[in-house]
């Protein structure tokens, strides 16, 4: 009894600290949108916003935000003490075969994304997706790598690594912990809008049907990485010629 009070209450912390806050604040947005006068058609996020006019605060800001979004990632690899990495399914084994199935993970989810997208925004699902400026700094399009990585780490060690390992201690099917999961990360993408919290519930599935057959992160990382690289910095490009708006 006293080990699952302490393991409700380190899942509790550790999502209040990351994506658990992300998915009530996702979810107020939402709410934002569709009660706004112009609904959920007319309303729009920005892919990193500026913060600050000055380029050297805008810099400090982006930079230490991405810094502290990893603090409950160092967080669960300390509750999870020694050997946490292999614990979350990060091995280096056969490591250029595990990247390579992130490629083909990041096509697979990718280009049907991109259609779920446009098709919600053409009916009235989905909010404007306002791509960031690559140009604004020379630093910008560092800045969105960095953040691509840094969304890839928070959101698969703690989404896939930590909660089937955590879940599966409490006892709880690795089904039931897969389907947790989809539906955690459609939350926290809900400010998207209905389109976007399908796909991310679908995504997370399928990463979680991935993860409960092969017990591997590595290409679940580096295919959330590369599926982010190409949105935060691919997005203002193909946004000239594709009807993303």
């Amino acid at each position: 009894m006293i080990e699952k009070r302490r393991i409700d209450f380190e899942l509790w912390l550790i999502f209040g600290l990351s994506l658990g806050k992300s998915a009530i604040y996702s979810m107020l947005a939402f709410l934002s949108a569709v009660t706004a006068p112009k609904g959920l058609a007319g309303s729009s996020t920005t892919i990193n916003e500026s913060v600050d006019p000055r380029d050297w605060l805008d810099f400090s800001y982006q930079l230490f935000g991405q810094v502290f979004q990893l603090v409950p990632v160092a967080l669960v690899l300390y509750f999870m003490g020694q050997g946490a990495l292999s614990k979350v399914g990060i091995i280096r084994e056969k490591l250029a075969k595990q990247l390579g199935a992130g490629l083909l993970f990041a096509a697979v989810i990718g280009i049907p994304g991109l259609g779920l997208y446009l098709v919600s925004r053409a009916a009235g699902y989905a909010v404007k997706v306002v791509p960031a400026d690559v140009n604004a700094y020379w630093w910008t399009t560092p800045m969105l790598l960095l953040s691509a990585v840094t969304a890839s780490v928070l959101e698969e060690t703690i989404m896939i690594g930590y909660l089937f390992h955590r879940l599966r201690e409490r006892g709880v099917s690795d089904t039931k912990i897969i389907w947790i999961s989809a539906l955690i990360r459609g939350s926290y993408h809900l400010y998207q809008g209905i389109g976007g919290f399908v796909g991310n519930i679908v995504m997370g599935a399928v990463f979680g049907y991935w993860y409960r057959k092969t017990g591997k992160l590595m290409p679940l990382l580096a295919a959330h990485f590369l599926l982010d690289a190409v949105i935060f910095v691919g997005y203002s490009w193909a946004s000239t010629w594709l009807p993303l708006n």
